[in-house]
């Protein structure tokens, strides 16, 4: 009769310990997720991109001794190059056409749609241009002076 009782020596979790256990993964779970970065990455990153590619725009146009544009539009930028009078889209891998990251929109300074500053070939800009990049919250203001300098933040 004794081989059907229940031991009291049995071993095993209780119903509280394993609630617990389930807290703390839960816990570190939303914790790792809080700490991954954005898959788009960041705004700043962004910014940098479009600003190194713009100061590459600006340095071909002195070496190039040519005119070389940079349009920005809210759904991405692009480069063009002057050719037998007009402007050609430059197919070159770090100057074509770049659309921005998902969740990423621009605003030019200017009042149309798409917006578009000139390097002379003496790298000298037609006109200032402000673009701010915004995604979610942020918000990024990419400057390219009448002097040809390009500057994050304003």
């Amino acid at each position: 009769m004794t081989r059907f009782r229940a031991s009291i020596d049995e071993h095993g979790f209780t119903l509280i310990e394993l609630m617990i256990v389930v807290t703390i993964i839960g816990l570190a779970s939303a914790a790792v997720v809080l700490a991954l970065p954005d898959p788009r990455g960041r705004l700043t990153d962004e910014a940098e991109r479009f600003a190194a590619r713009t100061r590459a725009a600006h340095d071909l146009a002195i070496v190039g001794a040519q005119p070389i544009s940079v349009w920005v539009s809210a759904g991405g930028y692009g480069f063009d190059e002057r050719r037998d009078g007009a402007w050609v889209a430059m197919a070159e891998r770090p100057l074509r056409v770049t659309q921005w990251s998902k969740g990423t929109s621009a605003q030019p300074s200017g009042e149309n749609s798409r917006d578009r500053v000139l390097f002379d070939p003496t790298g000298i800009a037609d006109r200032p241009l402000d673009v701010t990049l915004e995604r979610s919250d942020q918000t990024i203001v990419v400057h390219v002076g009448t002097d040809g300098k390009v500057r994050i933040g304003g």
